[in-house]
């Protein structure tokens, strides 16, 4: 049972809740022996930057983030034999231990969705169309894509495309 395209990707301002989240995806499907979840937050401080982040704000094209993340999914349902997957990636201004991401992964078997976890995990990093702004006691600045994070995404075999 693969979720309407409607119930696999959110964008929103407001938190999620974990569990209510499996809870959905899992309903149902007795065929399902295993659930991955990743929920990703924001940290007080990243590499080089000292003295920490005050805040983070994130923003999106709406309408084109949610059909590439969709294409994404489409592509791991492909790749891995899994039922079912939903991410809910949050925008706007979020602190330091607020959440920004889910993403949840069903199938008949752990490793599937370990690795389609990961898979949709190193393709939200590199290719969504997200951008995000750290504020910090020297000022703001926008985030750039880290080239480990290319580097995750290449050895699903696909080529990052960060300009």
């Amino acid at each position: 049972m693969i979720l309407p395209t409607t119930a696999r990707v959110t964008i929103q301002t407001a938190d999620f809740d974990l569990s209510t989240e499996v809870q959905a995806l899992r309903a149902h499907d007795p065929r399902i022996g295993a659930v991955c979840s990743f929920v990703g937050t924001v940290r007080d401080r990243t590499a080089g930057t000292p003295g920490g982040i005050n805040s983070m704000e994130l923003e999106h094209y709406p309408g084109m983030t949610e059909k590439s993340i969709e294409a994404m999914i489409d592509a791991a349902h492909q790749r891995f034999d899994i039922f079912g997957a939903r991410v809910i990636h949050r925008v706007g201004l979020l602190q330091p231990l607020d959440q920004i991401v889910l993403v949840a992964v069903t199938s008949a078997h752990r490793g599937e969705s370990f690795q389609a976890c990961e898979f949709l995990m190193d393709y939200l990093k590199t290719q969504a169309p997200f951008w995000k702004k750290e504020q910090t006691p020297d000022g703001s600045r926008w985030v750039d894509a880290r080239v480990a994070d290319d580097a995750a995404l290449a050895k699903w075999g696909i080529e990052a495309h960060n300009g």
